[in-house]
């Protein structure tokens, strides 16, 4: 049996304080000698709790924000637009700046010593590679395409090169192909170095790095349309604007790629060299670059992918080439010429990218053994191959001037605008309404514009500015930080200051309604993919090529099955982002632990249950991904709508470059870029967490 003593205190002796302390008397006094202790306690949890705790850290910024607003809104009510007592009219000041560029462009020391020089280098070099493909004729340039992928990959790849090349000559566009090839070759050519450079500094400096990345990160999420503003007011409409809108576009992923293979050398390389006492730049030449090629080599591949979508998007500008035959058709609402040049682009893009990606992993691979070669690659390998493959398009293309045909021949050429222009024809005579029980395209598209379209854009049109920079800033917060948070609410509120709150509401309605699709359909659709073999083996080869076909060509079929709209405009939208999304949930999917689903199998959990309980949570960071990848290439492709009756935004980027309009495409460019950085902001953060 034990017994429990309570200690004793001494009357007289006093705490560590020096204080002397009363005896206790009984509960009362007793509950009022601790009092304070326990009040001071009590405090402090709850200033720890306040502090600590993941929501109390996320509502406290909100609730700053809140008291800020809350006056402002008073102060300036309104029924949802945006007051203008806090908007800044830059008509004036864009105006007269885009009226001294133009007074001055001919004879100020900045256009004629720098932009001058760069633009006309741009203008001779395109011309130049330009003059050197049509000098190497049909023949030439589609046996040299032929032999470089029969040297990269073999006789697959060769015959797909050369079957381009010979589609782009039977659809009659065989010198628009020159004129994009030409300004893609300068272009890329430029956005390696660029970004290489770049590049290099990101990964050899981490002071670099940091002062780069927010840099690299505006730059990958702006719409391609924010682009080409500048370049116009400074290089004016031609080929100089549009090569060098593609090089700033086409950079930021060479750049990003090449610091992170830089930063992910193998330490232990990279010391062994140090400790046979190579200098800093020798270690660079013989370690770092080696062990970074695959992914400098994956950089120039997205490098080419985005150079080509940009050269097309900047036909807009006067880029000329394929691009311009699409914009012109697609303003004449003419399906079939636009169907005609919109076919060699994705050819182009997917030999490039095939090409590319051959390159990539080409590099650095074990060489195969002579006995298991083709006797082609047998006889192209090397370095006499490579002699002999520029001798053998070399020989070619004499021979075909000598026989007269430089160019393609007309006689070769098969005209397809006549019979699609028939088959849109017909569809909008029997598809586009009245059919029985499912409605036609137009319908649907009148439905989804009545039902969806209409009421969200009239929803955030009436929400008031101070709502809505509190629901963001909130968004930003769950799945961010507070500076993510800052960043998203500066943003939507410098739309508001510039003056294009209404606008940018319509333009983030299409955006959020075409998201809503987008993900409902990539889910549904990379759910199935997971889980079925076939499913994937059937869908991959169509991914591949929706992923390199550019954002221009999609325009094409939607207006040939919906018209003109803001509807058609957000259904391109949908096209482009959906292949995106359904390949990363997919690999979400598939990457789950299959313990965990074993688990669950175990537990005699059905196939949905598994789906919903297991793999649906533990994909969530390839989930969220998806969503943001998902706003992103929505936001490029509905400001792209703007050439198909989008409105919004892009119409008064379009008006602004087609009328010479600097003030109102300049700060509809600005907005997009305030929109898309908002956007990015609410989602980004959580492909991170």
């Amino acid at each position: 049996m034990t017994t429990t003593t309570s200690p004793v205190r001494d009357p007289g002796r006093g705490d560590r304080s020096g204080r002397p302390q009363r005896p206790p008397a009984g509960a009362a006094g007793e509950r009022r000698g601790t009092r304070p202790a326990t009040a001071g306690r009590t405090r402090g949890r709850l200033r720890t709790l306040l502090l600590d705790h993941r929501v109390a850290r996320r509502i406290l910024p909100l609730a700053v924000a809140a008291a800020v607003l809350l006056p402002l809104a008073m102060l300036f009510p309104g029924s949802g637009t945006w007051p203008s007592a806090l908007a800044v009219d830059l008509s004036g000041p864009l105006e007269r700046a885009g009226d001294w560029i133009i007074d001055n462009r001919d004879h100020h020391p900045v256009f004629l010593y720098f932009f001058g020089h760069v633009s006309n280098l741009v203008v001779v070099s395109v011309r130049a590679v330009y003059l050197l493909l049509l000098a190497a004729g049909w023949a030439g340039v589609t046996v040299l395409a032929g032999l470089v992928a029969l040297r990269l990959a073999g006789v697959r790849l060769a015959v797909t090169c050369v079957a381009v090349f010979a589609a782009c000559g039977l659809l009659g566009m065989w010198v628009p192909t020159m004129q994009t090839l030409a300004l893609m070759v300068v272009a890329v050519a430029a956005s390696v170095l660029v970004g290489g450079v770049l590049g290099l500094l990101a990964g050899l400096s981490p002071r670099a790095g940091r002062a780069l990345r927010p840099v690299l990160d505006t730059m990958q999420v702006l719409p391609a349309f924010a682009y080409l503003l500048p370049m116009v007011m400074v290089f004016g409409i031609g080929v100089p604007a549009a090569v060098l809108a593609t090089v700033v576009y086409a950079a930021p992923p060479m750049a990003r790629l090449t610091a992170l293979g830089l930063r992910e050398a193998d330490p232990g390389v990279l010391e062994a060299a140090k400790s046979l006492g190579t200098t800093g730049r020798q270690r660079l030449l013989t370690a770092r670059l080696p062990l970074a090629r695959r992914q400098i080599l994956l950089g120039v591949n997205q490098a080419i992918m985005m150079a080509l979508s940009m050269a097309v998007i900047a036909s807009v500008i006067g880029a000329g080439g394929l691009g311009d035959r699409v914009y012109q058709a697609l303003a004449s609402v003419d399906v079939g010429a636009a169907l005609a040049a919109g076919i060699p682009i994705v050819l182009l893009a997917v030999a490039l990218d095939r090409t590319a990606d051959a390159a990539g992993a080409r590099l650095g691979a074990a060489p195969v053994p002579d006995e298991e070669q083709h006797l082609l690659r047998r006889v192209f390998c090397g370095w006499y191959g490579r002699l002999l493959t520029v001798l053998a398009a070399v020989a070619v293309a004499v021979v075909g001037r000598m026989a007269g045909h430089s160019l393609w021949p007309d006689a070769w050429t098969v005209p397809i605008a006549a019979p699609v222009n028939r088959a849109v024809d017909w569809m909008t005579d029997h598809l586009y309404s009245g059919v029985p029980v499912i409605g036609g395209t137009a319908d649907w598209a009148a439905r989804f514009t009545g039902w969806v379209l209409d009421p969200l854009r009239s929803g955030l049109q009436s929400t008031p500015w101070w709502l809505l920079l509190l629901v963001v800033g909130a968004l930003a917060l769950l799945v961010g930080t507070w500076r993510t948070a800052t960043t998203a609410v500066l943003a939507l509120a410098a739309i508001g200051v510039l003056g294009v709150w209404e606008p940018s509401l319509d333009t983030l309605s299409q955006v959020l309604a075409a998201v809503a699709v987008t993900l409902l359909l990539g889910f549904a659709v990379g759910a199935a993919v997971a889980r079925s073999d076939r499913a994937q083996r059937l869908l991959r080869p169509v991914l591949d090529v929706c992923q390199t076909m550019p954002q221009f060509v999609y325009l094409i079929p939607v207006v040939a099955l919906f018209g003109v709209g803001r509807a058609p405009a957000a259904a391109a939208a949908v096209v482009y982002a959906l292949p995106a999304v359904v390949r990363i949930t997919a690999d979400g999917l598939r990457a789950v632990s299959p313990a965990a689903l074993e688990s669950a199998r175990s537990l005699g959990a059905t196939g949905s249950q598994q789906l919903r309980q297991v793999q649906l949570p533990l994909a969530r960071n390839a989930l969220l991904l998806a969503v943001n990848q998902a706003v992103v290439l929505v936001l490029a492709v509905v400001i792209i709508g703007g050439l198909v009756g989008g409105g919004a935004l892009g119409y008064d980027v379009v008006l602004g470059l087609a009328q010479g309009d600097l003030a109102t495409g300049l700060v509809a460019g600005a907005a997009i870029v305030c929109l898309g950085l908002m956007l990015d902001r609410v989602t980004q953060p959580a492909k991170e967490s």
